[in-house]
């Protein structure tokens, strides 16, 4: 097949606050640049911002991005120093600042109140926002710096030449579900570049073939997740006040499982609320969506939100693993940034002005790589050095090995972290090793969890959506006011996808899911998915089988992530499919 190629100085795929603030700092660079070059003050050739393309798989910029979220403004004030989030300009309606922390210890009908916020939940001078406007206001001003924007385009695979990243490939658009061009068919690009930047987000699908063709986490730690399940809703004025931020542990989780939820008060009455899961549990019937909708109906939760309707829905995956599962951060033609690399701080419970200014710290290695015309390993590894001369791994560093020492359970975290704080981040030991979330499910024994654990490990067919039953776990029921169902949630996430295409969840043998996985683990995707694209039916010959939902994907990566055999991959599907995540 032929595809059309496109030569650019430097490609850009994904267009969040990572990829964003690479575009725009590239742009003003290069201002800068051809200004030297006018005045005198700089010999060699120009450059241009056009020469930049920045590719998002959304419909729109802003569409696929979602987070919590309260936002550290440092790294968007060092990339806009004009920044002023108080000021009567645009931004102030999706600024709020925090005014008051609070943290919370939660059974399932009470709660404790910490009588100190740990430091590092200090939220004063920090603000609420919605990651959607920010992107969206981030696009505007990338568009406007003359960089060559390119939305509803999805990455599909790397190009390379003698062994160096020369570029990427775009996805097919116009196939049928067998992969056979339709009326409408269009090849995919090959999008030439001397500089490629991965900014697809968490468990990228281009970063996940460069780190493994490369080797590029050897020596890393494995990379371990969590899932954030977010729901916007809108309540009755002055019911709480704008700015408000609640954090709590506990309840619905257990105390061997790490995680948490929040509620952030925004104006107009409206809250963000969800629940973080880390991708690292033992139990594979646990369902991070139901526990979310329990969450909901602590008595804390249930008075704010009564009377009010939820208005949007959203689930991400989380990269957690902090400073030593960062993999190498460059490698010929190719540098990863923010939350593809894994630029987030998961003690703070924050990650965008990280990944905004790992964008910024590319930029600057790209334009030095334009100026050499060096694109080498040994070149872009600048990068490498000014991140870690940096406040991003100043941060980091002190941080590094925080969720590691959570995997003996909530109280042995609570141990490691409050030693690590006196001791700038080492705890115990210099480094704390892992192992990947995936590798900690447990096998059932004749339908019950290894260890004696009560659990249905049966296919439930009554129940596919909700988990299985048991006497430690009572079969729960969404009332569709206060708590939903997994179909209902997607609708809410508004998710398109053309219908007529190939499958973008690739299993690898069917055969595994069907018989293997079913008897060893109860096929946990049941329950892993926050989006109901996999359950088992009954097949011709009365035993379960694999069928998917694709259609329902929100694209938040926990299949790819948390499949205990990695036999799932996740790839993009047609450019413009997915979620609408707006205002979350």
């Amino acid at each position: 097949m032929e595809h059309e190629q496109l030569e650019a100085d430097v490609v850009i795929v994904g267009a969040g606050p990572a990829g964003l603030a690479t575009a725009l700092r590239l742009a003003q660079l290069i201002e800068q640049h051809n200004a030297e070059i006018d005045s005198g003050a700089r010999k060699g050739e120009k450059l241009s911002a056009e020469e930049v393309y920045l590719f998002e798989k959304g419909r729109e910029i802003g569409s696929h991005l979602l987070s919590g979220a309260v936002i550290d403004p440092r790294g968007l004030r060092e990339l806009l120093p004009d920044f002023d989030p108080q000021s009567s300009s645009e931004p102030k309606s999706w600024l709020t600042p925090v005014l008051q922390d609070s943290v919370y210890f939660l059974t399932e009908r009470s709660q404790w109140k910490l009588p100190v916020t740990p430091p590092f939940l200090h939220n004063h001078g920090n603000f609420v926002t919605s990651l959607n406007r920010l992107g969206r206001w981030l696009g505007e001003k990338v568009e406007a710096a003359g960089v060559s924007v390119f939305a509803g385009f999805a990455g599909k695979q790397m190009l390379y030449e003698e062994g160096r990243v020369v570029g990427v490939r775009t996805d097919d658009k116009g196939l049928d579900r067998e992969g056979k061009p339709k009326s409408n068919f269009e090849p995919g690009y090959d999008l030439r570049a001397k500089v490629t930047v991965l900014a697809e987000g968490p468990r990228g699908s281009l970063a996940k073939q460069l780190i493994g063709q490369r080797k590029l986490d050897q020596g890393s730690n494995p990379q371990t997740y969590a899932v954030g399940i977010k729901e916007l809703w809108e309540i009755p004025e002055g019911r709480i006040e704008p700015g408000t931020v609640i954090h709590t542990a506990g309840w619905p989780l257990t105390s061997a499982q790490y995680g948490g939820g929040w509620l952030y008060a925004l104006p107009e009455g409206r809250v963000s609320l969800g629940l973080v899961s880390g991708l690292d549990y033992t139990d594979p019937m646990f369902d991070s969506h139901e526990a979310f909708q329990r969450y909901k109906t602590h008595p804390l939760f249930r008075r704010i939100l009564e009377d009010g309707k939820m208005l949007k829905y959203g689930a991400k995956a989380i990269p957690e693993g902090g400073w030593f599962a960062l993999p190498q951060l460059a490698t010929d033609g190719a540098l990863l940034v923010g939350d593809s690399a894994g630029f987030l701080n998961s003690q703070r419970l924050k990650g965008i002005h990280l990944a905004i200014k790992s964008g910024m710290l590319a930029a600057e290695t790209v334009l030095e790589a334009l100026r050499r015309n060096d694109f080498s390993e040994n070149s872009l590894s600048d990068y490498v050095r000014r991140v870690e001369s940096s406040w991003v791994k100043e941060e980091l560093w002190k941080t590094r090995n925080y969720h590691q020492g959570f995997e003996g359970g909530m109280l042995r975290g609570a141990f490691h972290a409050g030693l690590q704080m006196f001791t700038g981040g080492r705890g115990l030991r210099d480094r704390y090793s892992n192992r990947a979330g995936h590798e900690r499910l447990r096998k059932l024994q004749n339908g019950k969890l290894q260890n004696g654990e009560l659990q249905n490990g049966k296919l439930q067919n009554d129940k596919p959506h909700n988990g299985a039953a048991s006497p430690e776990r009572p079969s729960f029921s969404p009332d569709g006011k206060l708590t939903f169902d997994k179909l209902t949630d997607v609708y809410h996430s508004s998710t398109k996808h053309e219908e007529d295409q190939p499958c973008h969840l690739l299993i690898a043998d069917t055969n595994i899911c069907n018989n293997r996985c079913t008897v060893e683990y109860g096929n946990p995707c049941r329950f892993f998915c926050p989006a109901d694209v996999y359950e088992m039916v009954e097949g011709k010959d009365g035993h379960p089988q694999i069928h998917l939902n694709p259609s329902n994907c929100v694209h938040c990566k926990t299949c790819d992530i948390m499949d205990p055999y990695q036999i799932i991959t996740w790839v993009p599907p047609e450019g413009g499919g997915g979620p609408n995540y707006e205002n979350l």
